[in-house]
């Protein structure tokens, strides 16, 4: 499956499942129901934003601990990610700011 993201102020952003169900997740829009097909309304895109840049913080606290605790026990860090957080939700991220800007609902599986 692939989540197609749609607004009127951007292009369409398309994500493989995963990657989809992850954001969506993120931002509080995880139940079953609304993975499918589902709105994210301006008044929500501050908080969704917000949220994606704390999971983003998390993640990359807990690969620095992983990270430090390699390096403390004199062993090689395990690698990282291919692709972050970081990476993964960046676009999504600034279609959410413009949408906000442009105070248009962003769209998906509609």
């Amino acid at each position: 499956m692939i989540y197609k993201f749609k607004s009127k102020v951007t292009g369409d952003l398309i994500m493989l499942q995963p990657n989809g169900e992850s954001i969506l997740k993120i931002i509080g829009k995880g139940e079953p129901a609304q993975l499918k097909q589902g709105i994210l309304l301006p008044e929500d895109m501050a908080q969704a934003i917000s949220d994606l840049q704390q999971a983003v913080a998390l993640e990359e606290e807990r690969r620095a601990e992983q990270v430090q605790m390699a390096q403390d026990k004199g062993e090689a860090p395990p690698p990282a990610p291919l692709v972050s957080l970081r990476q993964r939700s960046l676009p999504f991220i600034q279609m959410a700011r413009r949408c906000l800007d442009a105070k248009k609902e962003i769209v998906w599986g509609v």
